[in-house]
């Protein structure tokens, strides 16, 4: 951030709630690391300690969270209630600026005062369990909710007009934002740790997905497709899908669980390709797994468009469905790679040009809102 003019403003951190460290909270550990706000205002922080550390590396730092913490981790069976209550948080009202980091509802924290300028960095399409995602998350209740779904997205359109500057996390989900809410959003990709996936040339004979293993990333199509195939598998990753796929899966899957960032790099590092089904609003895992020069195989739609170079960085099939996928594959092993070029390309995306990016727009920001 050498060279960035800093305006000494008191800044407050908002986010939708504190559970696992994940592609999320890598994002607010750079905007603490960027801005060192000393207060975060959040629904629910269920966060083990030393995941803690990693977001907030400064010990003063404090946490404010909602009644609906002592639910645990069953706070998201009060989804109904996360709009009301992010409404109701008590802003520090001697704090200049609100930065919310939103993939919910954090982008409807109320202000203090009209004084306050609130900027909404949205992680991805808010509240995707109110929208597109809905049919996978309620299935055969989505029903009987239906108007509960209808109330809640008038809510959530009306809440996402509160932010006086929203950014997009890709141009993917800066199109959503329009035509969801009808507001213009600037597109700032979120920050990868590309030091910690340096390129490795030596590829081995396996294929990778990496995840938290829920139903919308849809590993159950992987495990679908390589169930098909004589080729090997590795899927880093834990979540609630985890135990169902399993029990799906041939012998030439392998599931690994949770592991920690070493070995996934050695995984993804070494693997012939990184495979990619969901819908994606960013994804950072792909540009990890190109930056160690490892190409990517993946469902064309989403965020993904924007971070890999067709038949350069990796190549895309065009159906969510386990036969595209396998089709994509012998299309893959008939192709050269070049896994420098592919590291090459994934070095725009670094944590160093976030910083820069961002900086610029929030200065930018505070110097329009407050002169005026």
């Amino acid at each position: 951030m050498s060279g960035i003019k800093k305006i000494h403003l008191k800044r407050v951190l908002v986010v939708d709630w504190l559970d696992k460290f994940g592609g999320a909270e890598r994002v607010i550990a750079n905007l603490q690391r960027i801005f060192g706000f000393q207060h975060t205002y959040t629904l629910v922080n269920i966060m083990k300690k030393n995941d803690l550390t990693k977001v907030y590396a400064q010990s003063l730092h404090s946490i404010h969270t909602t009644y609906l913490q002592v639910f645990g981790a069953f706070f998201r069976f009060f989804f109904f209630l996360f709009h009301r209550t992010i409404a109701h948080i008590r802003i520090d009202d001697t704090a200049q600026t609100i930065i919310s980091s939103s993939h919910a509802v954090a982008k409807g924290v109320s202000k203090a005062s009209s004084q306050q300028l609130h900027i909404s960095y949205f992680q991805a399409r808010n509240f995707k369990y109110i929208w597109e995602d809905a049919p996978l998350y309620f299935g055969k209740w989505l029903p009987l909710i239906k108007p509960l779904i209808h109330k809640l997205q008038k809510i959530d359109r009306e809440h996402a007009q509160k932010p006086d500057f929203i950014i997009a996390n890709s141009y993917f989900v800066k199109d959503w934002i329009w035509e969801k809410y009808q507001r213009t959003s600037h597109v700032i990709y979120p920050p990868v740790d590309l030091d910690q996936f340096p390129l490795q040339e030596k590829k081995s004979e396996y294929y990778v997905a990496v995840g938290r293993i829920v139903a919308y990333k849809r590993f159950d199509l992987i495990v679908e497709a390589f169930s098909k195939l004589d080729k090997k598998l590795i899927i880093l990753g834990d979540g609630p899908e985890l135990n169902s796929l399993k029990k799906k899966a041939t012998s030439n899957i392998q599931f690994t669980g949770f592991v920690d960032a070493d070995t996934v790099y050695k995984y993804i590092s070494q693997a012939k390709a990184f495979i990619h089904i969901g819908i994606e609003d960013f994804g950072i895992a792909p540009i990890e797994a190109q930056s160690c020069g490892t190409p990517v195989i993946a469902y064309q739609a989403g965020g993904i468009l924007e971070t890999v170079c067709e038949n350069k960085t990796g190549l895309f099939f065009e159906k969510q469905q386990a036969d595209s996928l396998i089709t994509a594959i012998e299309r893959f092993e008939s192709q050269k790679w070049n896994p420098r070029e592919i590291h090459l390309h994934a070095q725009k995306f670094s944590t160093q040009r976030f910083e820069e990016e961002l900086l610029n727009f929030v200065n930018t920001c505070e110097q329009e809102f407050f002169q005026n």
